[in-house]
């Protein structure tokens, strides 16, 4: 089958198997990311997250990533929830947090992608990620049409804002690839003025080791005292420059069960929060993206928030 013919298959199977939206780039170099991310990593941007400045080629490449790959596939998944937690005055997790871990869900998903693809084109050969690879996600994102990179960093939509995961496949079977669609962030600056750590150092630029995101998933040591006060309570990641983002109001709440809250984790109150146990975090948290930070660094966040 033609290029055409097997990219209107793929975007079919993305569809049925849930998936926001499709689309589609050429695996080459991004020769216009390569001066970008250098200076972003020479700026220390990065903060202490060393893998970063790790396998430079490959995050500019994906040829070399997976050999032989001739197509990116990039793929969205909504999260939006249909709740937030009850009291306003607990620590708040970050919405991508609130059900199960995404890695999981959506890597099972690419998996069962993968074999669709190749029960209906043939022989495909390739890899799926979902946010655990050397792999500027954003940029082929963008570049298959599927948004643009705002001026707070972040992939957003027309159709949906930007409350989703991107996921990838990078395979070897030629397909035809779709157009980068232009940026609406015109004159808005919401985003940049909300941040209370001033991250962004200008528009479409983040310092990420300001971000509270870093401060509080990222950073193994002690959160400086110099951000105390600034967190807005915030005890794992960050959703204000999404919440301020006028795309935002068009995001609709997801249909994944897995991603359901528990609704324990919801009622949580702020004492409940402050007085957690490992036992309870063990039992709330066993599935989640939240185990990152361990129950140490939870209770570090959380005791930050106190000061």
């Amino acid at each position: 089958m033609s290029s055409d013919a097997n990219a209107v298959i793929i975007k079919e199977i993305a569809q049925r198997l849930g998936f926001m939206a499709c689309g589609i780039s050429k695996a080459d170099f991004l020769e216009d990311e390569a001066p970008r991310l250098e200076a972003w990593l020479t700026q220390n941007y990065h903060g202490k997250m060393g893998y970063m400045a790790r396998n430079f080629d490959k995050r500019l490449d994906p040829r070399k990533l997976v050999p032989g790959a001739k197509s990116v596939v990039s793929l969205l998944y909504n999260y939006f929830p249909s709740e937030t937690q009850e009291d306003s005055t607990a620590p708040k997790l970050a919405r991508y947090a609130y059900g199960k871990d995404y890695h999981r869900v959506i890597k099972d998903k690419l998996f069962t992608f993968m074999h669709e693809i190749q029960s209906h084109i043939g022989a495909v050969d390739g890899r799926v990620f979902v946010d655990s690879a050397p792999i500027l996600e954003k940029t082929w994102a963008a570049k298959s049409g599927l948004g643009w990179v705002g001026k707070n960093t972040n992939l957003i939509r027309k159709q949906n804002g930007s409350y989703f995961f991107i996921a990838e496949l990078i395979i070897d079977l030629e397909l035809t690839p779709d157009s980068a669609v232009t940026d609406h962030c015109g004159s808005c600056t919401a985003c940049l003025d909300a941040c209370p750590t001033n991250a962004f150092v200008a528009p479409y630029q983040l310092d990420a080791s300001k971000c509270i995101s870093y401060f509080t998933i990222e950073l193994k040591d002690a959160i400086p005292n110099e951000v105390k006060g600034q967190f807005e309570n915030w005890a794992f990641g960050c959703d204000i420059c999404q919440e301020v983002c006028p795309w935002n109001r068009f995001s609709t709440p997801h249909s994944e069960a897995d991603f359901v809250p528990n609704s324990e984790l919801m009622q949580l109150s702020k004492a409940d929060w402050e007085e957690i146990t490992e036992e309870v975090f063990n039992k709330l948290f066993e599935v989640s993206a939240v185990k990152r930070t361990g129950f140490n660094g939870l209770k570090r966040n959380i005791e930050f928030l106190k000061q």
